[in-house]
């Protein structure tokens, strides 16, 4: 067979005002391109477990109305999709089945919406598509293809991972590609539409098959830069520290995203440092006790160790390691000095990189279904809104106006070039203070 696997890729906002204001924005858009540039690992795995005798394609859509007849010919066309893209990916899809091309849709919108899905294709994929993806190749092939594959309560072996199939991509086209060590998170936030939609379970990948996935990418790209696609990446360190110490001979810059936990261990920081750790993404989401109260589902874990941020953050970029704050806003008890709150904040903690997103209430996450609940969704089912980036809810202590005119605003401050150049001239001031202490330390 002939198989298309198509990643709708590239940033969606349907505020013009903010897109406007982005591309006066260097910080800002600067974050936005690295995150649209990104490779789908999802479909890289699934193209790791296509037998050889298929001709497989790796395909990104940045833009609809260019894909006209793109796959003429293909037997087989599977996309992927977040939320806010989906209609796109019903479109193609829908193209692709007047051609007769059978088409199979999955992603988390699919795994949390796959009765809308399937109006539009011949089958969905929910949950982790590497459990169902051989009996979705085998009933193409067999022309049999039709309905729901696989369930949200099963649950993949990552001991079984296969290689993603980087050699599909062209690495000129990227400026980092992915490595997944381990899907889910403990913290279960409310609002978080990341692997915890296609898993209820934190689990790891065995040491030895991550190694064999850096190997593949240092196999095709020299000096590489990997982002771990975690979204937890250090919840078991005992894990990481076994996994830094076998990376000595590998060299690569790497990024990935964790909790403040990493910042109580000084030894795991040391050896991510020295590994070519260069930053790591936190979710701070707030920094107000009022927005984090709640935010979790079960433990409630960031507004418990609310009071250690500042110190966290110092403790870890003191280890030449730059921290992105990650910002939530809209979350319940943000009133309209949140803004001005997260301003000071990354100004007193000197945070090297910041990233801030609007809440979204993203389709099968509890938060979704609360602001159903309780009214407060602005356009019900207007998935193309769901861009992190616009408003499509109402908040609980200010005006949807008010949130969305006090993001741009805060947009326009945090990604200032003087205030970067500043955050980032901090950083960079106290690292050498940092050497310079050690070295006379080890003279006396």
């Amino acid at each position: 067979m002939k198989i298309a696997l198509v990643a709708m890729s590239g940033i969606r906002v349907c505020d013009t005002k903010l897109l406007e204001l982005g591309l006066t924005l260097p910080g800002f858009v600067e974050r936005s391109q690295t995150i649209a540039s990104l490779p789908s690992l999802g479909l890289l795995t699934l193209a790791g477990m296509i037998p050889d005798e298929h001709e497989v394609h790796y395909i990104e859509i940045p833009n609809l109305p260019e894909s006209q007849m793109l796959f003429d010919g293909f037997d087989l066309v599977a996309i992927s999709s977040y939320s806010a893209q989906i209609q796109e990916a019903y479109d193609l899809a829908e193209q692709c089945q007047k051609s007769e091309i059978p088409v199979v849709l999955g992603g988390p919108h699919v795994s949390a919406l796959p009765a809308e899905a399937l109006d539009y294709c011949d089958a969905v994929v929910l949950g982790e598509g590497e459990y169902s993806w051989p009996q979705v190749l085998e009933d193409c092939q067999n022309g049999v293809l039709s309905g729901h594959y696989g369930e949200m309560n099963n649950h993949y072996d990552l001991a079984d991972a296969p290689l993603p199939a980087y050699e599909h991509l062209d690495i000129a086209n990227y400026n980092r590609l992915t490595v997944q060590t381990s899907r889910g998170c403990p913290h279960q936030c409310e609002f978080c539409a990341g692997s915890v939609l296609l898993t209820d379970r934190y689990k790891q990948k065995p040491v030895a098959k991550v190694l064999a996935e850096i190997d593949k990418i240092l196999s095709i790209w020299p000096t590489p830069f990997i982002e771990f696609a975690d979204d937890n990446s250090f919840v078991n360190k005992n894990y990481w520290k076994e996994l830094l110490g076998k990376l000595d001979n590998r060299r690569f810059k790497w990024f990935t995203e964790t909790d403040l936990s990493v910042s109580a261990d000084p030894e795991l920081l040391d050896r991510m440092r020295q590994t070519g750790c260069a930053q790591i993404l936190i979710g701070l989401e707030s920094p107000a006790e009022a927005g984090l109260r709640g935010l979790e589902l079960h433990h409630d874990w960031k507004f418990r160790n609310y009071s250690a941020y500042r110190d966290a953050i110092r403790t870890i970029q003191g280890h030449g390691i730059t921290v992105n704050g990650c910002f939530v806003l809209g979350l319940d008890g943000h009133t309209p000095n949140i803004f001005d709150q997260v301003y000071d904040f990354v100004r007193q903690t000197e945070l090297y990189e910041v990233q801030v997103t609007i809440l979204t209430p993203f389709p099968g996450t509890p938060l979704y279904s609360r602001l159903e609940k309780e009214g407060r969704l602005l356009y019900p089912k207007r998935w193309e809104r769901c861009t992190l980036f616009d408003v499509n809810f109402v908040p609980s202590h200010m005006t949807p106006d008010e949130l969305a005119g006090g993001f741009k605003g805060l947009v326009a401050k945090l990604y200032d070039d003087e205030f970067i150049r500043w955050r980032r001239n901090q950083f960079h001031r106290q690292r050498k203070n940092i050497l310079k202490n050690k070295e006379c330390s080890y003279e006396n």
